[in-house]
């Protein structure tokens, strides 16, 4: 019984150790996403997540991280930010593409690269998997620093959640109902911040997901102090097919 204990012991602290090496070795390659406006204070404004691909000058992020306009009079851009804390380092972006029905865009970047993550096979999951996501949930107010959160796969579910009557549908909720498809549902906690975090698999690293959504219970004003607990990802099999849409190499 104690060689039992002592051995459940070890395989615990070994499980632990790994996720602590996984987020060691990939977080050089998450960033973050926001615009950039020397004149502006503060000069730039943060707007999400996304995490390097194919070569390390491709970023992934969220259709929805992305501003449709940018104010060109006042030299606004886009930037994204690599590295930890003073050692961060702007890179100037470009969208390349999107991908509006599963909520992605793929960001080319300027003046250098960003170590690209892998991806896992997504279809491979299963509910109950334990993953990770790696990410600014709360943008950078404690400054370039990344935080992971663990994930439970609790449901594979479709994207359209029911509205309880007619009235609710709006357009987006339409067209979703034509054409559906399934998504992931976390039993984690995620902020606005997370919107392009990378969903990876704990031992691997290997990215299967991206963070898209949060379930807000309340109002978005009280999601900081009374978060539902409830994330949504996007699986990984459609950053894929958005990479390879771009001639790239996953």
């Amino acid at each position: 019984m104690r060689s039992l204990l002592i051995l459940l012991l070890f395989s615990a602290g070994a499980s632990a150790a790994t996720l602590s090496d996984t987020v060691a070795m990939l977080k050089r390659s998450i960033v973050a996403v926001g615009t950039l406006q020397a004149n502006r204070a503060p000069p730039v404004n943060f707007l999400g997540t996304g995490f390097a691909v194919s070569d390390g000058t491709y970023v992934v992020t969220n259709a929805h991280v992305i501003p449709p306009l940018f104010n060109s009079a006042e030299n606004e851009k886009l930037v994204v930010f690599s590295g930890r804390g003073n050692e961060s380092e702007a890179f100037d972006a470009k969208k390349i593409l999107v991908d509006p029905a599963h909520d992605l865009a793929l960001l080319k970047i300027e003046g250098g690269t960003i170590p690209a993550l892998h991806f896992g096979d997504s279809s491979a999951m299963r509910e109950g998997d334990s993953l990770a996501f790696t990410g600014f949930p709360i943008g950078v107010v404690l400054g370039y620093y990344p935080v992971t959160h663990r994930a439970t796969l609790s449901a594979i579910t479709p994207i359209v959640i029911p509205a309880l009557n007619a009235s609710r549908l709006d357009a987006k909720s339409i067209k979703q109902l034509r054409t559906p498809f399934t998504i992931f549902q976390l039993d984690a906690t995620a902020y606005p911040g997370n919107s392009g975090s990378p969903l990876f698999e704990s031992e691997s690293g290997k990215v299967v997901g991206i963070v898209n959504m949060v379930f807000v219970k309340s109002t978005k004003e009280h999601m900081l102090s009374d978060p539902s607990g409830i994330a949504y990802a996007i699986p990984g099999e459609y950053i894929v097919q958005l990479v390879r849409d771009a001639g790239l190499v996953p």
